[in-house]
């Protein structure tokens, strides 16, 4: 499965919020610079998350962002579908006769089966899956 960019960054940009969730408001030049994402980017997806009811943005020189909700509350699947639209609905093969209906039929059983991962997999996790890889690479914790 091969997810954009806008995908991609922005749920990583999630991750990195889950992980610093509760610590208040961060800078999305700092998420930017932790990640090696570009910050111009980033900013392009803030309007998404935020009309989702992801992230909260605050102004100001104490502001930037936050989740909206507790990390173990939002899900891989709701962060992409509020950057891309439906998960799945984008690549589905048109109604088809003949020989292509199996193929058709193959494309929606394996984007169920994503959504299903997706659906089920919040930012709590993804946090915690990145702070274990990060002590595994490093020998300790960042």
């Amino acid at each position: 499965m091969k997810g954009s960019a806008k995908g991609r960054y922005g749920l990583q940009f999630m991750v990195e919020l889950a992980m610093q969730a509760g610590h208040g408001p961060i800078l999305v030049d700092a998420v930017a610079a932790r990640q090696d994402l570009p910050p111009k980017f980033l900013r392009v997806l803030l309007g998404s998350l935020k009309a989702d009811g992801l992230i909260k943005v605050q102004r100001g020189p104490s502001g930037g962002c936050e989740l909206a909700r507790h990390p173990s509350h939002i899900t891989a699947l709701e962060v992409l579908e509020a950057l891309e639209g439906r998960f799945g609905s984008a690549n589905l093969p048109p109604d088809a006769t003949h020989g292509a209906r199996a193929v058709r039929e193959l494309w929606l059983r394996s984007t169920e089966a994503a959504r299903g991962v997706l659906g089920s997999t919040t930012l709590a996790d993804l946090a915690e899956r990145q702070r274990a890889l990060e002590v595994d690479t490093q020998g300790y914790s960042i």
